[in-house]
């Protein structure tokens, strides 16, 4: 089989209303292009009937291949099976549902090989939804900086055009809890950010919750911050204490004196319990994810491959 230049891998979820213009405005804007191209497209476990109508455009377009999950991984799963799938030499990641352009890839295209870099990312030149979307993004960025130390670029969207190099050292991250921002960051390369427009076609799901809880997941995954946060606090905790305690000493020896105020005792040990129990949680969540990675579950399961250009990965389970 002729390997194609350019592999475009997007993931489907509820995306049945989107498939076939995505299709459609994908071969236009390769045509344009000039270069032969293949398109992944991963079910991620769809509730309506997006894989049905995959097959349709595999049927009539003819360079469509659909990679159909057993299930719902997740879309970090998912897109990381798109790219197992594809094998361009080139490969442009973007979502289905035409929030982000087919036809960035126009743009994208020369941009690499002007820049001389391994990937170009989009980013939002002005990110999309309502004020407290807009500050809850922005906390997130910055959190995730801080507390992970990785370099993450504000406002990233899926959108990206990876050299086949790139992608390959991008697949031997084996871990099962994926924050795929982090490992595009961490895979390292040249990358180079292109502004981009992202359009609003439908209500994120990145709920406030589920940042938070892709936050908590980002940090325990790809930082031990929190960990050595939480020995320097116990640490600066005991010198205080200590240093108090010789004080008190000293006071009763000297002075003769004793101090009152139950009040401040038992606020005292409300934090500090509240404390402990919040660390003993951290760790906690550190020890889970030794748990979850220690059994060793594969990372997606594709139940088919349509049209079969891929036979030999039918059925396989990812690591």
């Amino acid at each position: 089989m002729t390997v194609p230049e350019i592999s475009i891998v997007a993931t489907m979820y509820k995306s049945q209303d989107y498939v076939v213009e995505f299709c459609e405005r994908v071969n236009a804007a390769m045509s344009l292009l000039g270069k032969s191209f293949e398109i992944i497209l991963v079910n991620d476990g769809s509730p309506d009937r997006s894989a049905e109508i995959a097959r349709e455009c595999c049927d009539r377009f003819g360079n469509v291949i659909l990679v159909d999950l057993s299930r719902n991984f997740g879309h970090h799963q998912a897109m990381m099976a798109g790219l197992r799938h594809a094998t361009g030499n080139y490969i442009f990641l973007i979502d289905s549902d035409l929030e982000e352009e087919p036809e960035w890839i126009l743009q994208f295209w020369p941009k690499l090989f002007e820049d001389n870099c391994d990937v170009i990312y989009g980013v939002q030149a002005s990110r999309r939804g309502n004020l407290m979307s807009k500050i809850s993004g922005r906390l997130y960025y910055q959190a995730t900086r801080l507390l992970t130390g990785l370099p993450m670029p504000f406002d990233l969207v899926t959108a990206r055009l990876m050299t086949r190099k790139y992608v390959d050292a991008l697949l031997q991250f084996k871990e099962r809890e994926i924050d795929i921002a982090a490992l595009w960051v961490l895979t390292g390369f040249k990358q180079q950010a292109f502004p981009v427009t992202k359009h609003d076609n439908s209500p994120t799901t990145y709920t406030l919750s589920k940042k938070i809880a892709l936050l908590i997941d980002s940090i325990t995954s790809y930082s031990n911050r929190p960990l050595l946060g939480i020995f320097y606090f116990g640490a600066i905790m005991a010198m205080v204490s200590s240093a108090f305690a010789f004080y008190l000493i000293l006071n009763r020896i000297f002075f003769n004196s004793s101090l009152e105020g139950w009040t401040s005792v038992m606020v005292s040990i409300w934090l500090i319990g509240g404390l402990i129990i919040s660390f003993i949680g951290i760790i906690g969540i550190y020890l889970a994810k030794v748990f979850s990675e220690t059994k060793q579950r594969p990372l997606m399961i594709v139940k088919e491959i349509y049209p079969g250009k891929h036979l030999s990965n039918q059925g396989k389970n990812y690591d």
